[in-house]
């Protein structure tokens, strides 16, 4: 089993930077690969970004490109998100997510097998 808890959520300005975190235990994620959704209001779950396991190879939702970095350090088992030049929009439950490695990092939620109970970043203009 497989337990995720995020961290460094809150409240910044537009045009803002923020570093989430997510602590994993239960097992050694190196063969896992890890992701970032969110939750914006009245929205469905979306994809942000995802890094495989060995390797590490990332991917990123069309709305964060150039602006989020996800990283992991296998060491300590945890998955970062470094976000920049936030906007309101990016206000949302954000939440960590991690599945057995394949061959494909997925995009969709279904295929994620793990999550953390997220932490809620609020971008203010």
């Amino acid at each position: 089993q497989v337990q995720l808890v995020e961290s460094g959520g809150g409240l910044v300005q537009a045009g803002g930077s923020l570093r989430l975190s997510c602590a994993a235990s239960g097992r050694n994620l190196i063969n896992y690969h890890m992701a970032w959704f969110r939750q914006r209001p009245g929205k469905d779950r979306e994809f942000v970004a995802a890094i495989s396991g060995i390797g590490g190879s990332t991917v990123y939702g069309d709305s964060v490109k150039g602006r989020f970095t996800v990283s992991r350090d296998n060491a300590k088992n945890t998955l970062n998100l470094q976000m920049s030049s936030l906007e309101p929009e990016d206000t949302a439950v954000y939440y960590c997510a991690a599945r057995p490695a394949s061959i494909v990092v997925p995009f969709a939620r279904a295929e994620y097998n793990y999550w953390g109970q997220g932490t809620q970043v609020t971008v203010s203009s």
